[in-house]
């Protein structure tokens, strides 16, 4: 249990790396927002071939960079929404096995499918040669759409190391530390 405990520490790890990578696409999303606005409503020229439809495109896709990549992250932090009005009412051994089959049952394999099918997606848009609807937006769209892979692939391992977390809860050998990250709230 003890290997196991550390593949999802390590997996942990790596989802926080991650994160952190992401927040600094929130940081360049504030920056780019303000300048938008700058340039558009003052007048400022805007350089290098840079147009409204490009600058408002490209918030989008740090916007989805943004949430693809912290997803993972946030559902190690139990960040997601629970139904706890019912949780909490049932004993902790209880709640261990909810998680469990819960991810077995439902995360992993949605995970699993929706990779698969979203891989297709990405190759479909690189194939074609996908470009913005715009005749002045961004192109490369399968870079943006990546971001849908990445996406399931976080929650994916997020998923695993949640499900490690649970099955070392149950047979009584998670740290006492770990057990308010695996099933929220501040048992």
């Amino acid at each position: 249990m003890n290997g196991l405990l550390t593949l999802s520490a390590i997996i942990d790890r790596l989802l926080g790396f991650v994160a952190r990578i992401a927040a600094w696409a929130g940081f360049l999303l504030a920056c780019l927002i303000v300048y938008d606005v700058i340039t558009r409503y003052f007048g400022v020229p805007k350089p290098f071939g840079l147009n409204s439809t490009k600058i408002q495109e490209f918030e989008y896709w740090l916007h989805t960079f943004l949430f693809s990549l912290l997803i993972g992250y946030a559902y190690t932090r139990q960040a997601h929404v629970r139904i706890d009005l019912i949780r909490d009412g049932i004993p902790i051994k209880a709640k261990y096995v909810l998680e469990i089959l819960g991810c077995l049952l439902l995360l992993i394999p949605f995970t699993l499918m929706a990779i698969y099918y979203s891989f297709n997606y990405v190759q479909a848009s690189y194939e074609e040669g996908e470009v913005s609807k715009s005749v002045i937006g961004l192109s490369h769209i399968w870079i943006l759409k990546s971001a849908l892979p990445a996406l399931f692939i976080l929650l994916l391992l997020a998923g695993i190391s949640q499900l490690i977390k649970s099955i070392a809860g149950l047979r009584g050998y998670l740290p006492v530390e770990k057990v308010a990250e695996t099933l929220g709230g501040d048992h």
